[in-house]
C-alpha cells in the first residue's frame, strides 16, 4: 500500500473540458453497437416491434443516467462508483464491501466491456476481407486493444483532442446511414409487423427482455465520465451535462437508424445481417457504400475501445490511491500524469477477453453490472440524500425518487430475463468478490473484523 503523504502528491489533472466530457461518453456509448446489434434486436423479437425494446432502453437509460448524473454531481472523483458505493454505504463499514466489490467486477468487467468493441471491429473486417479466419479476427481485436495502451499512454489534455476528432466521425457516421435511409424509406416495411406480436405470451417478454438487454448496451457508456470525475473541468456541471445530453443525443440517432434500415430493408433479411450498416448501405448504393460505412464503423468501434480503456484503467488507480488496493495501480506517469499500470493491466486482459464471443461479452458485461451495480447505485441515492440533506449545487434528478426506482425495476427486468446461465455468472462473480473481501478484511482487521 502507499502512505499518505505520496497520494497527497499524486493528483490528476482536470483537463477534460465539457465537449471533451460529451465527446468521451458518445464514444463510449456507440462503439460498435448499434451497427452489430440491430439485427440481434429483431431476431429476438421476431420483427419490427423490437423498436419497443430500443425505446424502453432509452428511457431505462435515462432514468439511470440521472443517478449516474446526481452520484458525479456530488462526488466528482476518477474513479465514480468506487467512491459512490463507498460513501453511500458507510466508508468505514459497509461501504467497505460494496467498494471492494465494485473493484472486484471491475478487473472482470472493464476488460469483457473493452473487448466487445473490439471484437465489433474484428467482426467488421470481415466485411471487408471475407478471407480472414477466426484466428486472424482474434488477432485484430486483440490489436486494436493494445494499440490503444499506447494512444492513451499520453497526457489528458491530448486525448481530450483526440476524443473530439473521433466522435465527430461518429456522428457523421450516422448521419450518412440515416439519410439515406430516409430517403428510400416505406412505411409498409418500417410497421410489417406480424399477426400476434404483442401477444403477452412468455416469448414476448422474454423477447422483449433480450432486445432491452441489447439496447441497454447500446446506449451504455454514459457512465464512463462518472469514471474520469478527477479529470473534468467544473465536474459538478459538466459530469451531468455530459451524461444526460450523451444519452438524449445517442437515443435519438440510435431510434432513426433502426427506423430508417427497417423502413428500406426486409427485417426478415436484416435480423440475419452480420454487419448490418455495410449491407444496408451497399443493398443502396453498392459494394462502394458498404465498404466505406465499414471503414467508418471501425475508426468507430476503435475509439469506443479508446474511451472505454480510459475510463476503466481509472478504477484501479482510484483504489490504490487511498491504500486500498495494490500500490503499483497507483502511479502516475512522471511527466504525463496518467495512470500507468492501471492502464497496462486493462489493456493486456482486454486483448485475452476477446477470445469470448461479442454475443458472450454483452450478456456478461450487462448482467453482472445489473446485478450489483446498477442496482445498488439506485439505493445510494436516497443514501446520500439521507446523508447529505442540505448538499447544494449539486445536480438534483427531477421527479425523485421515481427515475431511481425505474431504473431500479429495469435493471432487475433485465437480470432475470437474461437467462440462468448468465444470471448464475452474476450471482457468483458478487459471491466469489464477497468471500474475498471476507478473507482480506480479516487479515487487515478491517470490517466487519475491525476492533471496536
Amino acid at each position: 500500500m502507499i502512505d499518505a503523504d505520496a497520494q497527497n502528491r499524486q493528483q490528476l489533472e482536470r483537463g477534460l473540458g465539457p465537449f471533451g466530457a460529451i465527446s468521451a461518453n458518445v464514444l463510449n456509448m456507440v462503439g460498435i453497437g448499434p451497427f452489430l446489434t440491430i439485427p440481434l434486436a429483431i431476431a429476438a423479437m421476431g420483427g419490427p416491434q423490437a423498436m419497443v425494446g430500443w425505446v424502453l432502453g432509452a428511457l431505462l437509460c435515462l432514468c439511470d443516467g440521472m443517478v449516474w448524473a446526481e452520484l458525479g454531481s456530488q462526488m466528482p472523483n476518477s474513479g465514480g462508483s468506487y467512491y459512490y458505493l463507498q460513501e453511500a454505504y458507510g466508508r468505514n463499514t459497509f461501504g467497505q464491501l460494496m467498494s471492494f466489490l465494485f473493484l472486484w467486477q471491475t478487473l472482470l468487467i472493464g476488460p469483457v466491456s473493452i473487448a466487445s468493441g473490439a471484437v465489433g471491429f474484428s467482426e467488421y473486417m470481415s466485411f471487408i476481407d471475407p478471407r480472414l479466419t477466426h484466428s486472424k479476427l482474434v488477432a485484430i481485436a486483440a490489436g486494436v486493444c493494445l494499440l490503444n495502451v499506447y494512444l492513451l499512454y499520453r497526457n489528458i489534455r491530448s486525448i481530450d483532442r483526440i476524443t473530439v476528432a473521433i466522435a465527430s466521425v461518429v456522428i457523421l457516421t450516422f448521419v450518412w446511414v440515416i439519410v439515406a435511409g430516409l430517403l428510400h424509406f416505406h412505411a409498409s416495411m418500417a410497421f410489417d409487423i406480424p399477426a400476434g406480436a404483442f401477444r403477452m405470451s412468455f416469448a414476448f417478454w422474454s423477447g422483449l427482455g433480450a432486445t432491452t438487454l441489447i439496447a441497454a448496451y447500446d446506449y451504455g457508456g454514459y457512465n464512463n465520465v462518472c469514471f474520469l470525475g478527477g479529470e473534468i473541468e467544473e465536474p459538478r456541471k459538466n459530469i451531468p451535462r455530459a451524461i444526460i445530453l450523451s444519452i438524449l443525443l445517442l437515443a435519438a440517432l440510435y431510434l432513426l437508424m433502426n427506423l430508417a434500415i427497417i423502413g428500406s430493408m426486409n427485417w426478415r433479411v436484416a435480423q440475419h445481417s452480420h454487419a448490418i450498416a455495410a449491407d444496408f448501405m451497399q443493398a443502396i448504393y453498392g459494394h462502394w457504400a458498404g465498404l466505406l460505412v465499414s471503414l467508418l464503423v471501425l475508426a468507430v468501434s476503435f475509439g469506443a475501445v479508446f474511451a472505454n480503456m480510459l475510463g476503466y484503467s481509472r478504477i484501479p488507480w482510484a483504489a490504490a490511491a487511498e491504500g486500498r488496493f495494490f500500490a503499483p495501480f497507483a502511479r502516475l506517469h512522471r511527466k504525463g500524469g496518467f495512470p500507468t499500470i492501471s492502464l497496462l493491466f486493462m489493456g493486456a486482459f482486454s486483448a485475452v477477453a476477446c477470445l469470448l464471443s461479442l454475443e458472450q461479452l454483452i450478456k456478461v458485461l450487462i448482467v453482472v453490472q445489473a446485478i450489483f451495480q446498477f442496482a445498488a447505485q439506485c439505493v445510494a441515492v436516497p443514501l446520500m440524500r439521507f446523508r447529505n440533506p442540505q448538499a447544494s449545487g449539486v445536480y438534483r434528478m427531477p421527479l425523485y425518487p421515481i427515475p431511481a426506482v425505474i431504473a431500479l425495476l429495469g435493471w432487475l427486468y433485465i437480470a432475470g430475463s437474461s437467462g440462468a446461465r448468465y444470471l448464475a455468472i452474476g450471482v457468483i462473480t458478487v459471491a466469489a468478490g464477497g468471500g474475498i473481501y471476507l478473507l482480506k478484511a480479516q487479515r487487515g482487521r478491517e470490517w466487519p473484523f475491525a476492533a471496536q
